[in-house]
């Protein structure tokens, strides 16, 4: 039997080293023994079945040993060959799977470092940008199939506008017009709309609100009716708009008792602007009852008329305060005063004021009234210009602020007015007084009124007395 195992052990070599493993049990711990002696334990002579169940435990944990290293070295460890010898590898391809999931070194550099697909890849996306699709064919035996939408064509539609959205609509598009004065921006909000039938009634909803408003707001909407005509507006709905607004005046007329005037220069100044027909006027001839429309009809032709001798339609309502010369705003600031002192009428001034519509400038009217003040002869225009002042500071025409500058200024240009009016610094005394005396100016700006300093002549006889001025 012993020559029997030292045959064997001599055919199948085993190294202790080979064996030993960081995981060792109580068998490897007595593995020197077992080379020592591994036929012997306690004394006796084992039998062939117990060297083959050693031989077995032996050939397993070399194998359980190799599995662990081929998985975590990927195959840079040993193996073990089927006759039982271990056999080292020098480079083993990894078998595991779970070597290549969970190997997180740093591979050699694969390709050039784009996109994986050309950035068409990863969650919703559609594909690469510019990308042109071929027309899908359509597949009739798709159980979704609908042969009527085979060839359909899906377009945005927008509704047409009925009569209380169309005046919800339109009336703070024109409102706002008022005020930046943009066409264009006129122009591509209403061509977003749908008007429909209601196309006609933009010119008359315009001009009826232009009625109601400035003078400015007027020219404005004349310039507005000339850029919609031929994009947004044709000639006959002009004409029809034009209509509606003569059959209206009854009613436009309870509210601007000017109405059948205004409509007859909107319709001469549409003539002058060419998007009106001139035989619209005589289409009328002998068959209007109504005297509103016979005033409108007769004023737009007498403004026809006078254009064949020179005049000029299409600055009929004249320039916004804000972009006239100031000049020409000085020029009617005097004539209006001078209208005032010969007129008194208090009212008819302050419309004449408002109808410039330069609040930021009124402190040039305070201006010029103290000058006519110091440059008058008599105390009447003193006290109409003291009046017209009251009445423009109390009805908040003239601000405070504007009062003020107004005042300031005269106080500043004194000393140049006294040259050309000898009793300016006087006169500028009294008036101020009188004016702190009715509430126009506060005693702050009262106190800063200059005065100009006087000698005092003492004659013997006199007795000490001061000499006060004649």
């Amino acid at each position: 039997m012993a020559t029997d195992c030292e045959a064997w052990l001599n055919s199948n070599p085993v190294e202790a080293d080979d064996l030993s493993d960081s995981f060792q049990s109580e068998d490897e711990d007595n593995g020197k023994s077992l080379n020592k002696n591994i036929n012997e334990i306690n004394g006796n002579w084992m039998s062939s079945s117990c060297s083959s169940i050693q031989e077995a435990r032996l050939k397993a944990k070399a194998k359980r040993r190799l599995r662990k290293n081929s998985s975590r070295d990927s195959g840079r460890g040993d193996s073990l060959s089927d006759n039982g010898d271990v056999i080292r590898w020098t480079a083993v391809v990894p078998n595991s799977p779970k070597s290549k999931l969970l190997d997180r070194r740093s591979r050699p550099g694969k390709g050039r470092g784009l996109p994986k697909k050309g950035g068409a890849g990863g969650k919703g996306v559609w594909g690469k940008s510019g990308e042109v699709y071929e027309p899908e064919e359509v597949d009739e035996k798709d159980p979704n199939y609908d042969e009527a939408q085979v060839n359909c064509v899906y377009e945005t539609v927008v509704p047409p506008l009925d009569e209380r959205d169309f005046e919800r609509t339109v009336v703070p598009i024109v409102q706002e017009y008022f005020e930046h004065g943009d066409t264009n921006e006129v122009l591509e909000m209403l061509a977003e709309l749908n008007l429909g039938s209601m196309r006609s009634d933009v010119p008359s909803l315009a001009v009826s609100l232009a009625l109601e408003a400035k003078a400015s707001h007027r020219e404005l909407t004349s310039r507005l009716l000339a850029r919609l005509c031929g994009s947004v507006l044709l000639p006959n709905d002009l004409e029809k708009s034009f209509d509606r607004l003569l059959r209206e005046l009854p009613d436009l007329v309870l509210d601007t008792p000017d109405a059948p005037q205004l409509v007859g220069q909107f319709i001469a100044r549409a003539v002058g602007d060419q998007i009106l027909s001139q035989s619209f006027v005589e289409s009328y001839k002998g068959r209007v009852d109504c005297e509103y429309t016979r005033a409108a009809l007769d004023r737009a032709a007498v403004l026809l008329k006078m254009s064949m001798g020179g005049l000029r339609l299409d600055n009929k309502w004249g320039a916004g305060g804000g972009q006239r010369p100031v000049t020409q705003l000085i020029k009617e600031m005097n004539l209006l005063l001078k209208e005032f002192v010969l007129s008194g009428d208090v009212k008819e001034a302050e419309r004449c004021l408002k109808d410039l519509e330069v609040p930021h400038f009124h402190h040039e009217f305070v201006y010029e009234a103290i000058i006519m003040v110091l440059e008058s002869k008599g105390e009447k225009t003193s006290k109409m210009i003291l009046q017209l002042l009251k009445s423009l500071s109390e009805s908040s025409i003239i601000t405070v602020d504007q009062m003020r500058r107004g005042y300031e200024r005269v106080y500043l240009d004194i000393a140049e007015i006294n040259i050309d009016v000898p009793r300016a610094y006087f006169i500028l005394e009294q008036f101020v007084d009188c004016s702190f005396s009715v509430g126009v100016v506060d005693i702050k700006l009262r106190d800063l009124c200059p005065s100009r300093g006087r000698k005092r002549f003492i004659s013997e006889g006199d007795g000490g007395v001061i000499k006060l001025e004649s």
